[in-house]
């Protein structure tokens, strides 16, 4: 059971001796982690990381473990700077050019897409990635918790793109895409592949994904013969590339993004709304006959 920021600072003994009085109500507050992945710092899973690696105090305190619940009275900090009060959820579509990479900082010292973002920009994380040469529609959000239900195979989202590759196939030569592929023992979910039009020596498709599974549809092609020399995400699920430039960056309208996500008006998931009750029909006692 996670403690709250205040019985942190038990001594190991009593903090034993205050486990066996307590009660299985849950702490007030939320998980720390949850809190550093909505006010934008990062997802869930890197916000766990940043604390078992020292880099989180709650009220002056560096903390190791994520198993902590904190309120809006606690005092956060990460890397020595507090932690701002999460904002709404947002969401917004980036076109990304070619040439940069998906990260926040490159070991290689490549230009990455937040370098090509505008300043007024706030704090954002993206969903998924795109590699480097590809290009189209990334998602970016201001909060982890919505970036990872995003990325969740379980959310089952259509990923479609524009793909050009070398070479003059055949509709039938996809049969493999379409079943699904194992390449060096990692399985891969069937696409959808649609032979669009032959341009010269290239050849543009329309391929649609479940899936977001590194470099995916460019080792699918090699598998089968092909190489892919420009590829285009044009959509990931309801949201559209459409007329958006390279580089250029749109919000999505706050109400659209609760209604897509199942939000509520504070940006947490709605509450399945309730089967009515179905009316229960009356049955005669046992061992009498209905009346006619």
């Amino acid at each position: 059971m996670p403690l709250t920021a205040p019985q942190t600072r038990l001594s190991q003994a009593a903090a034993m001796r205050y486990g066996r009085g307590m009660t299985k109500t849950t702490p007030p507050g939320e998980r720390i982690a949850k809190i550093l992945a909505r006010a934008g710092v990062a997802s869930r899973r890197e916000a766990e990381r940043m604390i078992e690696a020292g880099r989180v105090t709650v009220n002056g305190k560096t903390i190791d473990s994520p198993a902590l619940n904190v309120t809006p009275k606690d005092r956060i900090t990460v890397d020595g700077k507090p932690v701002a009060e999460p904002e709404p959820p947002r969401l917004w579509l980036y076109h990304k050019p070619a040439g940069l990479v998906t990260t926040t900082r490159d070991e290689k010292g490549r230009a990455t897409i937040f370098d090509d973002l505008p300043e007024d920009m706030p704090r954002v994380m993206s969903v998924g990635r795109l590699d480097l040469n590809s290009e189209g529609l990334l998602l970016l959000t201001n909060d982890g918790a919505i970036k990872r239900r995003l990325e969740l195979p379980s959310t089952g989202w259509l990923r479609k793109y524009r793909v050009r590759i070398k070479g003059k196939p055949k509709d039938e030569d996809f049969a493999p895409l379409r079943q699904g592929l194992v390449i060096d023992g990692e399985k891969f979910q069937p696409m959808t592949v649609t032979l669009d039009r032959q341009q010269g020596a290239n050849a543009w498709l329309t391929i649609g994904l479940r899936e977001g599974k590194n470099r995916e549809i460019r080792r699918a092609m090699e598998d089968i013969g092909f190489v892919v020399n420009r590829l285009i995400r044009v959509s990931y699920g309801p949201f559209q590339l459409g007329n958006l430039k390279p580089g250029e960056v749109e919000e999505i309208r706050r109400r659209v993004v609760r209604d897509q996500l199942g939000l509520d008006a504070e940006g947490k998931p709605a509450a399945p709304a309730k089967r009515p009750a179905r009316p229960q029909r009356k049955r005669p006692p046992v061992g009498r006959k209905p009346r006619n």
